[in-house]
């Protein structure tokens, strides 16, 4: 492409820049596609992982107030228990990375 094919192949050269410079513009055309897909599948899987989880906290919480309801726990026993259980990996985060069966 360039000068070179111009020079030495006139209109025809040309021609074969503009033919390279139109593949060129179509892969990038491609690819953009392709990353816009790819995103817009990520936002998706984001978006019900989101309301998955907003589930699950609803669950959750329906579980845990049912067994202080019923006195199975106390919130001290259980507050004792989260602070525990998030202070296990080492930092006191609000977050809790560990297996979920305690065997």
């Amino acid at each position: 492409m360039g000068w070179g094919r111009m020079l030495l192949l006139g209109n025809v050269g040309q021609q074969l820049d503009i033919q390279d410079a139109e593949a060129a513009l179509a892969a990038l055309r491609r690819e953009v596609e392709s990353a816009s897909q790819a995103d817009a599948s990520l936002a998706r899987r984001l978006e019900l992982l989101s309301a998955e989880n907003a589930e699950l906290k609803l669950y959750l919480a329906a579980v845990i107030r049912l067994l202080v309801a019923k006195g199975t726990v106390t919130e001290p026993e259980l507050r004792l228990i989260v602070d525990s259980l998030d202070r296990g990996d080492g930092r006191a985060d609000g977050r809790y990375e560990g297996r979920l069966r305690p065997f």
